[in-house]
C-alpha cells in the first residue's frame, strides 16, 4: 500500500510540474515585471562589463570587477541598446510587418556609430546592396560577428512564449547585418528571452533555444559543448571556458589577432555565465565578464535573461538603484527612455499575442505557446575556411604601377598603408587560396577601383564613406571579398579609377594588405 501511495504521490507531483510548465497565461503585472527586469538587466549588464570590454583576449580575467551606480549613465550611449531601439522605432512607425528593406534603410541612415558587421552592412546598403546581401558572407567578412546577437534582446522581450514568432522577426532583421552563425546568435538570444517568460530553468531555456537553430551549425555545436561541460561538472566554469577556447578560439575575421568578436564564442560565454552563475545576478555577470573578449555585450545578454527569469523586483538593490539617474533620459539617437522602451515593447507584445491567436483582457494575457524548432537549411558563412596568411603592402611580390605612397597609422610601422589618387594606378600580386580579402580604409575623399581576379574584372568597389574608417589595426575595413576561387595560384589586381561617389571629395584609394584563406 505504501508503495502504491508513493507512486501516486510521485505521479501527482509530475502532473503538477507539467501543469506549471505548460501554463498558457501570464498576468500583465508579472509580464511587466519580467520585461522591466530584462531591460534593466541589459542596461546594468553592459555597464558592469564595459570597463572589461576586450580587456582579456583568449585569457580569463582574474582581476577585480567593481560596480558603481554612476556607471549606469553610460548605458545611454551604448550601441548594445540604441541599435535595437532604432529597430523598435522603425517597427513603431511602420508597423510590426515592416520589411527588411525598411528596417535596413532606417538602420543605414541613422546617425549613430556602428562597428564590424553592422558597419559593413551600413556601407553595403549605401553601395546599393539590399538584405540579405548586406549581411551576406559574400559581401561581409563580419558575417559571423556578434552584432545581431547583441541587438536581438527586444525580439524575445516582445514575443513571450512565442519562439517561432521571435525567429520570424529574426529572419527579417538578422540578415541585414549577419549571415550563418551570426544570425543564429541573434535567434538563440531572442529565443532564450521568449522562453524565459514561462520557465525559470536556465538549462531548459538554453536547450530549448538550441532547438530554434540548426543543430549542425557551428553556433549550436559551440553552445552544446558548454552544456556538455556543465552536465559533466556544474561547479567548474573554467573547464568549460577552456574547452570553448581550444575548440572555437579562431575567428576568420581577425585571423592574426587574439581579438575575437565571433558570435559563437561570445554566445558561449553568455551561456557559461548563466549556467554556472547559480541563479545569482552578480555572479552570472561576473563569470560572463571573466570569460573575456566582448565582456560588456556578454554580461548584458546574460543579465537581460536573468532579469526576464526573475523579474525587476528580484534584481539586487545595489544594482537597481542606479537606474534612477537615467529616469526619463533618452538613449542616444532614439526617442526612448528606458521606461518608454519598456512601454513600447509591451505594446508590441500585446499585438503579437493577439495576432498569434491569444487574448489580452482583465490584466491577464493568454498566449498560444509555441515550441522552438528549426526548419530550413543550415547556413554557414565560411564553411571549412581557414586563414592561410596575410600579404602586406611591403612585400616585394607586389607589383605597383603608377604613383603610390605609404603612410603609417597607430604606430603600425610594419604594416604601412599604401594610397594613390592617380587614375589607372595599379597593384598586383599572386597568391594561393580559395578566398581573398582586400583590407584597407574608407574616407570622405576616397573613390572607386576595379578589382580583377585572374585577369577578369569581378567587381568595382567604392571606398567612399561619410567619415574616415578602417585604420584601427583590429578594425580595418574589407574593401573587397571573393571566395570560391578554386585550388591553385591566383592573381588579384587593384586598379584605381577616376570615378567617385558624387558626395566624395576625391578618388583616393588606400589599402593595407590582402588576407588569404583556404579550405581546411
Amino acid at each position: 500500500m505504501n508503495k502504491i501511495l508513493s507512486t501516486l504521490a510521485l505521479a501527482s507531483q509530475v502532473l503538477l510540474c507539467l501543469s506549471c510548465s505548460s501554463r498558457t497565461s501570464i498576468s500583465e503585472e508579472e509580464y511587466m515585471d519580467k520585461l522591466r527586469g530584462g531591460w534593466a538587466g541589459k542596461i546594468i549588464g553592459v555597464q558592469f562589463g564595459q570597463p572589461h570590454e576586450f580587456h582579456c583576449l583568449g585569457t580569463i580575467d582574474e582581476g577585480p570587477i567593481e560596480w558603481d551606480n554612476s556607471l549606469v549613465e553610460g548605458a545611454l550611449g551604448q550601441d548594445d541598446i540604441y541599435t535595437q531601439l532604432s529597430f523598435m522605432q522603425t517597427l513603431e512607425r511602420h508597423g510590426l510587418d515592416a520589411s527588411s528593406d525598411l528596417l535596413a534603410e532606417a538602420f543605414a541612415g541613422a546617425g549613430f556609430d556602428l562597428f564590424h558587421a553592422n558597419l559593413q552592412a551600413r556601407k553595403n546598403w549605401r553601395d546599393g546592396l539590399r538584405p540579405p546581401m548586406t549581411g551576406s558572407a559574400q559581401y561581409n567578412i563580419h558575417a559571423d560577428d556578434i552584432d545581431f546577437q547583441i541587438d536581438a534582446d527586444f525580439i524575445g522581450f516582445m514575443c513571450p512564449g512565442m519562439p517561432v514568432l521571435a525567429r520570424s522577426y529574426c529572419d527579417r532583421i538578422g540578415p541585414i547585418m549577419n549571415d550563418g552563425d551570426g544570425i543564429y546568435g541573434g535567434v538563440f538570444i531572442a529565443t532564450m528571452h521568449s522562453l524565459a517568460f514561462f520557465s525559470d530553468d536556465i538549462l531548459d531555456i538554453v536547450e530549448g533555444a538550441l532547438r530554434n537553430i540548426p543543430a549542425e551549425s557551428g553556433y549550436a555545436r559551440c553552445v552544446s559543448d558548454v552544456v556538455a561541460c556543465y552536465k559533466a561538472d556544474p561547479s567548474d566554469w573554467k573547464a568549460a571556458w577552456k574547452v570553448v577556447q581550444e575548440k572555437w578560439g579562431d575567428h576568420i575575421c581577425h585571423p592574426s589577432h587574439p581579438f575575437d568578436i565571433d558570435a559563437k564564442i561570445n554566445g558561449a560565454y553568455v551561456v557559461i555565465g548563466l549556467l554556472y552563475g547559480g541563479g545569482d545576478f552578480r555572479k552570472t555577470m561576473e563569470i560572463s565578464i571573466r570569460c573575456g573578449q566582448d565582456a560588456d555585450c556578454n554580461s548584458s545578454n546574460a543579465a537581460a535573461l536573468w532579469g526576464v527569469i526573475h523579474g525587476f523586483k528580484a534584481i539586487p538593490e545595489e544594482f537597481r538603484q542606479g537606474l534612477g539617474s537615467i529616469s526619463g533620459k533618452k538613449f542616444a539617437f532614439t526617442d526612448y527612455s528606458w521606461e518608454e522602451a519598456v512601454d513600447c515593447t509591451a505594446r508590441f507584445a500585446k499585438e503579437n499575442i493577439l495576432r498569434s491567436g491569444g487574448a489580452v483582457n482583465d490584466g491577464k494575457w493568454t498566449i498560444k505557446l509555441q515550441k522552438p524548432h528549426f526548419t530550413g537549411v543550415c547556413r554557414q558563412s565560411f564553411p571549412d575556411m581557414r586563414f592561410v596568411r596575410s600579404i602586406f603592402t611591403t612585400d616585394s611580390a607586389w607589383v605597383y604601377k603608377g604613383n603610390w605612397e605609404s603612410f603609417v597609422e597607430w604606430d603600425q610601422h610594419n604594416e604601412p598603408i599604401v594610397q594613390t589618387v592617380e587614375a589607372g594606378a595599379s597593384a598586383e600580386i599572386s597568391f594561393e587560396g580559395d578566398m581573398v580579402s582586400l583590407v584597407g580604409g574608407w574616407d570622405t575623399d576616397c573613390g572607386m577601383a576595379d578589382i580583377y581576379i585572374d585577369g577578369t574584372l569581378v567587381r568595382r568597389i567604392d571606398s567612399y564613406f561619410t567619415y574616415r574608417s578602417g585604420l584601427v589595426p583590429i578594425n580595418r575595413n574589407v574593401l573587397f571579398l571573393a571566395s570560391g576561387l578554386g585550388p591553385g595560384a591566383h592573381t588579384i589586381r587593384i586598379v584605381n579609377t577616376a570615378d567617385k561617389n558624387p558626395a566624395s571629395g576625391g578618388n583616393r584609394l588606400m589599402f593595407n594588405r590582402i588576407d588569404i584563406y583556404d579550405k581546411s
